[in-house]
């Protein structure tokens, strides 16, 4: 799944007032990066998903999607509102944005993106580092899954420190 996101599908600080604009905004980096034809016919995609349920969950996320005839590859783009948004979960609105799109027809791959993406979120080491990173890149690569370096300072990063040095330990080559 590590095409699903690249650092342009990533927007860490949209200026956006509300759920749809949230939306509009990845939707619109999804069109810019040719994975979405037709901004307008998705967008009605992901407003009809949203009217059958809330896709808003606790901890402050929100995952809108949709399977659509106008995506082209399924795909994940991530964005931080500057004000968090409402997406009708529970215990209040989601400073944590991801919208998913998969093609009409990809059951599979819907199904697969968003279960992959909800046990990653259950993780607060997860989401706290979405929340810190500073750089689209860095936030493409932990939602890809990848294991970028944490930051300096954090307790990841200090347990990766040598005691003696104070500087990162190497492992040999296996």
């Amino acid at each position: 799944m590590s095409d699903l996101i690249t650092a342009d599908l990533v927007d860490l600080d949209l200026a956006a007032p509300d759920k749809d604009a949230v939306v509009r905004q990845l939707a619109e980096r999804m069109v810019t990066a040719g994975r979405v034809t037709d901004l307008d016919g998705f967008l009605a995609d992901v407003a009809a998903r949203e009217a059958q349920m809330p896709t808003g969950l606790e901890g402050g996320i929100g995952i809108p999607h949709c399977r659509s005839e106008h995506a082209t590859e399924p795909t994940l783009a991530f964005g931080r509102p500057r004000r968090p948004v409402d997406f009708g979960a529970t215990d209040g609105p989601a400073d944590l944005v991801f919208l998913i799109a998969a093609p009409a027809g990809a059951d599979s791959d819907h199904l697969t993106i968003l279960s992959a993406l909800a046990r990653e979120l259950m993780n607060p080491d997860f989401t706290a580092a979405l929340r810190a990173a500073e750089d689209p890149a860095v936030a493409a690569a932990l939602s890809r899954g990848d294991s970028p370096a944490p930051p300096a300072g954090s307790a990841t990063a200090d347990a990766a420190e040598s005691p003696e040095t104070g500087t990162p330990e190497t492992e040999a080559p296996a």
